[in-house]
């Protein structure tokens, strides 16, 4: 069973737009993403739009159990390329014709925004009638003030061309990213959906927590991030903001728990004060991403004294890998954090990456040895500690400098089986090779895989039918995704894979100097 406190309900008679928001994952993880409820909040203040939540697998809606084809708009939010197949689903399943072009004005207008697809959503553009790209808040209520405006979008589609940061696959048109310049005019959500149940699978990863948005977009420039080229520059909410946001929120919903979001919160500029006036005013805290250079110690014991148990690093490889992508942490002070997290009695869990181009058996071998290394300090501090590690495969990814490199399924897999044998007896996770294979294809692919991944919706396919669709690029051709424009010089990305390969790093722009990268950048 589950109850839900603090959603939106509106008599459906006064409303002239009802917009199904449709997640295509479940429920445990919709209701973690902070961009999906940002969306949901955004659209309900407006008066004349009624905004409800479809999540898979259901394809009714949770406020009214209306069905998905009762809607004027249906919006998917997809933040992993895997959902392609959940989206598929559940058009199918609802009788909506899945091909644009075969759609009515019967038919709800389908659109689509996220991570996924604002790198490229190629591989899905031949479902979908518009993409947002980038940050939603920008382009919704005027993307919404249009279609109020225009009888028939189905047959109109050539009239949202005036609205910057949308793509419509129908005419291919160039686009631009858009972002949210300033952080504290950004929407912030105040009244944080509450949920009560006994089941963990509709438990979100945060629990019933204020999701604070501290900041958006990472400028470290880690050659393998999808996430820090989409949103860079930084952008940080103000610290009073910030306590504002939390206050008010606690008082509209009685929550207590603060969950900091970020790309990387411990970058935050005013961290140590924002911690210790949270921590102050009665609020426990928990974070999903710490960055290892600048987590203090003051930091750590305040996030333990609030009732954060687990702490997640991510060294990503050994010291000279780390390096060539740009993410220069010397062992020194990885192993410094350990000591002191162990100390001060946090669980920790670790994230790191193999398949990196330049990466050798020896690599791996000193990999196996680090994790040893690792494992083994829990038993000098704490034998009752937790230290778990997540092993994934390296995927390329559009609109960074690895787009144009490929994936090697043969030599993931013989990396695993190594460190598998190795490692025997260590709290170990792998992700699957297969899937690292379809992960790449969905992300690097083009518009011909649109029909791979029809069918892969309702048959199981075969490794080696996707094998036939790996892309393979050179650094001079033109890529599926070339018209959308995230702002960047044109070599940019091309100088940062050389630099890979010449292991030479770009030091971070904040403390550095700029390397003008983006014409769009105004941090």
């Amino acid at each position: 069973m589950i109850y839900e406190e603090n959603i939106v309900q509106k008599k459906i008679q006064n409303i002239d737009i009802r917009f199904g928001l449709v997640y295509p994952n479940v429920y445990k993880i919709a209701m973690s993403s902070l961009g999906y409820q940002i969306i949901y909040n955004l659209l309900n203040d407006r008066d004349d739009c009624f905004c409800e939540r479809i999540i898979f697998p259901n394809t009714r809606s949770i406020e009214t159990n209306s069905p998905s084809s009762d809607f004027n708009i249906l919006s998917f939010t997809i933040q992993f390329e895997e959902d392609y197949f959940n989206l598929v689903k559940i058009l199918k399943e609802s009788n909506i014709p899945l091909r644009r072009e075969d759609r009515t004005d019967k038919d709800p207008l389908i659109i689509a925004g996220g991570p996924t697809v604002t790198a490229n959503p190629m591989p899905i553009a031949d479902f979908v009638d518009i993409f947002i790209i980038g940050e939603g808040e920008n382009v919704l209520s005027e993307f919404l003030d249009l279609y109020r405006e225009i009888p028939n979008p189905h047959e109109n589609l050539d009239k949202f061309l005036d609205i910057e940061s949308l793509y419509i696959p129908k005419f291919n048109n160039k686009t631009e990213i858009s972002l949210i310049e300033d952080m504290d005019n950004g929407y912030h959500i105040t009244y944080p959906i509450i949920i009560h149940t006994d089941d963990k699978e509709y438990t979100p990863v945060f629990q019933n927590a204020i999701m604070l948005n501290v900041s958006r977009g990472c400028s470290r420039g880690c050659r393998f991030c999808m996430s820090g080229y989409l949103y860079r520059p930084t952008r940080e909410t103000s610290l009073e903001k910030l306590i504002e946001i939390a206050e008010t929120s606690r008082k509209n919903s009685g929550l207590n728990r603060i969950a900091l979001i970020g790309p990387a919160v411990s970058d935050y500029s005013r961290i140590d004060e924002l911690i210790e006036s949270l921590e102050e005013r009665g609020f426990e805290i928990s974070t999903p991403s710490m960055r290892i250079e600048t987590i203090t110690n003051k930091s750590l014991e305040y996030l333990k004294k609030s009732g954060l148990k687990t702490l997640t690093i991510a060294p990503e490889s050994i010291y000279h890998l780390r390096k060539r992508i740009n993410k220069d942490i010397p062992d020194e002070l990885i192993d410094n954090l350990i000591d002191s997290a162990l100390n001060i009695g946090f669980n920790l869990k670790f994230y790191f990456i193999i398949g990196f181009p330049n990466e050798t058996k020896e690599d791996i071998i000193e990999l196996k040895d680090y994790i040893k290394d690792i494992d083994s300090r829990k038993d000098k501090i704490d034998h009752s500690l937790s230290v778990k590690f997540s092993i994934n495969p390296l995927i390329p990814k559009a609109q960074t400098p690895l787009q144009w490199d490929t994936y090697n399924m043969a030599s993931i897999k013989k990396k695993i089986k190594y460190l598998k044998k190795e490692l025997n007896g260590i709290n170990l996770k792998f992700d699957s090779p297969k899937l690292g294979l379809k992960q790449y294809i969905l992300s690097c692919g083009g518009k011909d895989i649109s029909k791979l991944i029809e069918k892969s919706a309702d048959e199981n396919i075969g490794i080696k039918e996707w094998e036939k669709h790996v892309p393979q690029y050179n650094t001079d051709d033109k890529l599926p995704w070339d018209n959308i424009d995230l702002g960047y010089r044109k070599d940019f990305l091309k100088e940062e894979r050389e630099k890979m390969d010449l292991n030479i790093t770009t030091e971070w722009c904040q403390e550095s100097k700029c390397y003008n990268c983006k014409y769009n950048c105004y941090y």
